[in-house]
């Protein structure tokens, strides 16, 4: 009844929004926290946290941060999984598995040199012989007459 493709891109709409609602929620914990200068946490009015949830205020929000954190990162990799699936199941994909799914051409082979004999179709190859080359003759210099 439900093909794959809706079922991925439904999967993908509700992990972007969880995605975007942790993202906004782990900034204003960070914001809240505070920092050994007072930086962002003095435009809160220093101890305006403390007085509304009470002294043990920083380990709460350091573990808030860290489980905004935690689900920052496994929501990342999920719909980084989620938009890869996607792609495939489009017949698309990226565009390294593109180059990677090319056919490769096969390999050429050497060429066969020219002074080679060919033979007509249905003879015969002539034998090969192993005959050195031809060499010239050294030549020596005229020696000069001597009187």
């Amino acid at each position: 009844m439900w093909n794959s493709t809706f079922l991925t891109n439904a999967a993908i709409d509700v992990l972007l929004f969880v995605y975007v609602i942790d993202c906004i929620f782990m900034g204003f914990v960070i914001m809240m926290q505070r920092s050994k200068q007072e930086g962002l946490g003095a435009a809160f009015g220093g101890g305006f946290t403390e007085s509304i949830w009470g002294a043990q205020t920083s380990n709460v929000l350091v573990k808030a941060t860290t489980t905004a954190a935690i689900l920052f990162f496994v929501l990342s990799i999920l719909l980084a999984r989620l938009y890869s699936e996607r792609a495939t199941l489009q017949g698309q994909g990226s565009p390294v598995q593109q180059m990677l799914e090319k056919p490769v051409a096969p390999a050429v082979a050497p060429a066969v040199p020219a002074a080679t004999p060919t033979a007509a179709p249905g003879t015969p190859a002539p034998a090969a012989t192993s005959t050195p080359p031809p060499t010239a003759a050294p030549t020596t210099p005229a020696k000069p007459a001597s009187n």
